[in-house]
């Protein structure tokens, strides 16, 4: 008698269990289409942000922003727009930043810029290799008096790269940190971007600029193609368990 109790008791507390993972199934797959759709929403973001950099990139050069509006500046709005910035080269307090480009290892140097207004702006003039890290190497590029330099804005790199921080005291830099490198120069006033300067030749040949890497990755339709796919498995399963409870309940 307690046997027939027992699979009485089973058979009646077995569809609260099939309810409950059913449950749990449709609230995966609402989260799974969530994810899907947040990867939508990215793509367009991500194909909006491509597409008004490269406006930036091939617009034409604008001057770079005076100190009165250096507080507006922001990666979202500026990044990678075209300007100019006329000044004097600072070529005795340049800083050398390890660089791996497409022409191999070596460094950016990068040099302040010394305004009419009394500020300054950091130029990343381009790319040396490592043999010809020695400023004594390659004088004839190292600009005397005033000069216009045309370039890319990009916005400080604070402390150092993911793999290497930046080491002041010892004069090893690994990023493009602003306020760093103006610190350990002795610069005041400078401005919190750096200019990547174009392709215009130097003098000898370095260093050279125009290297700029402008890439983002844009995977976001893989990812919601997969998300949507693992909720139509889910939905499926889901649906293969109700059938199933349906045909059940139909034969008892």
């Amino acid at each position: 008698m307690s046997k027939a109790l027992q699979e009485t008791s089973e058979r009646r507390r077995s569809p609260a269990k099939v309810a409950i993972f059913c449950l749990c199934l449709a609230l995966l797959a609402a989260a799974l289409a969530a994810l899907g759709t947040w990867q939508v929403q990215r793509l367009a973001w991500k194909r909006d942000l491509i597409a008004r950099v490269d406006e930036r990139v091939h617009a034409a050069p604008v001057p770079a922003p005076a100190a009165a509006d250096w507080g507006k500046i922001n990666a979202a709005d500026d990044e990678y727009r075209r300007m100019t910035a006329t000044g004097t080269l600072a070529n005795d307090r340049e800083t050398l930043v390890y660089a791996s480009t497409a022409l191999g290892p070596g460094y950016w140097v990068m040099t302040p810029l010394m305004l009419a207004d009394g500020t300054a702006v950091l130029i990343n003039r381009g790319f040396v290799p490592t043999d010809r890290r020695d400023a004594a190497s390659r004088r004839e590029g190292e600009l005397p008096g005033q000069v216009e330099i045309t370039g890319l804005l990009r916005m400080t790199e604070p402390k150092g790269s993911l793999l290497q921080a930046n080491n002041i005291a010892a004069d090893r830099w690994y990023s493009r940190d602003v306020a760093a490198i103006a610190q350990k120069r002795g610069i005041n006033a400078v401005a919190p971007y750096f200019i990547d300067a174009d392709a215009t030749p130097n003098p000898g040949g370095l260093p050279v600029g125009g290297l700029t890497v402008i890439h983002f990755p844009n995977n976001h339709l893989v990812y919601a193609v997969t998300w949507y796919g693992l909720t139509a498995m889910v939905l499926a399963l889901l649906v293969f368990i109700l059938r199933g409870e349906i045909g059940r309940g139909r034969r008892e």
